[in-house]
C-alpha cells in the first residue's frame, strides 16, 4: 500500500496540472507579465491548491500517525536561511525565464520538446550539485540551529 498512495497523488496532482494548463509554459508566462497581457488564472489554481491542502495539513496534525506509512516526514527546520534564499530566488528566476518548475517540466517530458529535455537535464544537474555540496559540508555545519528573528 505503501507505493499506491504515492502514485495516485502523483497522478492526481498530474492530472490538475494538466487540467489547468499549467504546463504551457506560455500560461505561467502570462501570470508574470504583470504590467502586459496579464492571466491571473494561475492565481487561481494557486487558491485552489491552498483550499485543499490547508484542511490536509490541520487534518493531518490532529492524527496520531499517517494512514499509509508509520510516521510523519515533516521538515526539520522552519526559519529561513541563506540555501532556502538562494534556492527559492533560483527556482523564481527559472520560473520566470522558462516558464516552467519541476512538476510541470516532468510531465511536459511526454513532448520531446528539445527545450524541455535542456530544462530538465539542468534541473537534474542542479539537484546533483546541491546533493554533493550539502554531502562535503561537515556535519555539525549541515545540522546547526537556524538563527531566529528573537536572536537579535
Amino acid at each position: 500500500m505503501w507505493i499506491i498512495a504515492p502514485l495516485i497523488c502523483g497522478l492526481i496532482f498530474g492530472a490538475g496540472l494538466l487540467i489547468s494548463g499549467m504546463v504551457q509554459p506560455t500560461k505561467v508566462l502570462g501570470f508574470l507579465d504583470i504590467f502586459g497581457a496579464w492571466d491571473p488564472s494561475l492565481a487561481v489554481v494557486m487558491a485552489a491548491a491552498l483550499a485543499v491542502s490547508i484542511p490536509g495539513f490541520r487534518l493531518a496534525d490532529r492524527g496520531a500517525r499517517p494512514w499509509f506509512a508509520g510516521q510523519y516526514f515533516r521538515p526539520g527546520k522552519s526559519g529561513i536561511d541563506l540555501p532556502l534564499v538562494a534556492g527559492a530566488g533560483l527556482f523564481g528566476i527559472g520560473w520566470g525565464l522558462v516558464g516552467l518548475c519541476p512538476g510541470p517540466a516532468l510531465e511536459s517530458l511526454a513532448t520531446l520538446s528539445p527545450g524541455v529535455i535542456v530544462f530538465v537535464a539542468a534541473m537534474a544537474a542542479g539537484m546533483i550539485a546541491n546533493d554533493a555540496r550539502q554531502q562535503s559540508r561537515p556535519t555539525a555545519q549541515r545540522d546547526r540551529p537556524l538563527a531566529s528573528a528573537t536572536d537579535g
